[in-house]
């Protein structure tokens, strides 16, 4: 694994000396550092990681999104097509996906966007014939894609905006030596705020994800040149909506997002909303928002967990357990949501009521 530490000084350090030299920085400048940062050192998955995500629960969640992947295909015409993953951590979910794929005949080229050189080397070896681009621009453009982003656009860049007496203003990101905390900024951002904000009460808070927007438009133009459909998965809101959903998870607990930059995720619940509106405005058919246990209960979940406990007695206990945290709604079944978009003229997918 690279050091991370150059000759300039880790990465509080470094950010310290910034926002000493020319004042408090976005937030959104803040969360694309530490996140850069904390993704290109670590493998951040699993019991010795940080977190867990729904592939690393059960296999049932690849195969299911790989079957609706292939129907779509099959329903489409059985174009050739590229499998496109954005964020696929340990490569896992690819995995599952790919095999009940293949069991259904769609053996695509597989294309991972993906900067970490710590999880690009955990994918090569769950995924040997995968190919890496650094973002859109570096995908193929020769055939449909079939996309899917699952829990990649809540680590996206975001930026606060906080009602005050005098309008909205931005929050930013100042530091006393390497202590660092949330401050006010001076600029007002009234004509970008949507109206039914524009009367909120002082002290609330609006998230924007330019980042999000602007890698949405980008698929969506791949998509309408190309053909093909893209399944996002990750939890969220039907927005815009009001508050902070700024979060830090270290060693699988909550922490305080603005300790220790860089050395753990820090993420914001994904507007679900704006991304319908904007790939509807691009041109794409948007399907959904639907909650992740709606979703995957529609796909057939409860019949492949029978087949699983009938094929192996002894984890019936652990397939029921999986299949209750991907889909109860105590668990990931209520606040996870899935979307999906499509090429004008592609079939709609499945899981989509």
């Amino acid at each position: 694994m690279p050091d991370a530490r150059n000759e300039e000084g880790p990465l509080p350090e470094r950010l310290a000396r910034a926002i000493t030299m020319a004042g408090p920085i976005p937030l959104s400048q803040f969360m694309g550092a530490a996140n850069t940062h904390y993704y290109a050192t670590r493998d951040p998955l699993g019991a010795r990681g940080d977190f867990t995500t729904a592939p690393e629960i059960s296999q049932m969640f690849g195969e299911l999104i790989g079957l609706a992947l292939a129907d779509l295909w099959d329903r489409a015409g059985r174009p050739a097509a590229h499998y496109v993953e954005f964020g696929p951590g340990r490569g896992t979910l690819a995995a599952d996906a790919l095999r009940a794929m293949a069991s259904a005949g769609l053996e695509p080229p597989v294309h991972f966007v993906e900067n970490s050189p710590a999880l690009r080397a955990e994918q090569a070896r769950a995924v040997p014939q995968a190919e890496w681009a650094l973002d859109i621009v570096g995908l193929p453009d020769d055939a449909p894609l079939l996309v899917v982003a699952n829990e990649f656009f809540d680590a996206l860049p975001i930026r606060q905006l906080i009602k005050t007496r005098e309008g909205w203003r931005e929050r930013l990101v100042a530091c006393q030596d390497t202590l660092f905390l949330p401050v006010v900024g001076n600029t007002v951002f009234d004509p970008i705020i949507p109206p039914q904000f524009r009367d909120a009460p002082d002290g609330s808070i609006l998230e924007t994800s330019p980042p999000s927007v602007a890698i949405l438009r980008a698929l969506a133009a791949r998509l309408l040149a190309q053909g093909g459909a893209a399944i996002v998965i990750d939890y969220g809101y039907a927005g815009p909506a009001l508050g902070d959903t700024l979060q830090a998870v270290r060693g699988h607990a909550y922490a305080n997002p603005f300790e220790d930059p860089g050395e753990a995720d820090l993420t914001a619940h994904v507007d679900f909303g704006t991304l319908v509106e904007a790939a509807r405005v691009e041109g794409l058919v948007a399907h959904g928002p639907v909650t992740q246990g709606e979703f995957l209960n529609a796909l057939g979940i409860g019949p492949r967990a029978d087949a699983l406990a009938r094929a192996a007695p002894d984890r019936v206990a652990e397939i029921a357990i999986a299949r209750d945290r991907l889909t109860g709604d105590e668990a990931m079944g209520e606040l996870f949501k899935v979307i999906a978009f499509t090429a004008p003229g592609w079939p709609a997918p499945a899981g989509f009521a």
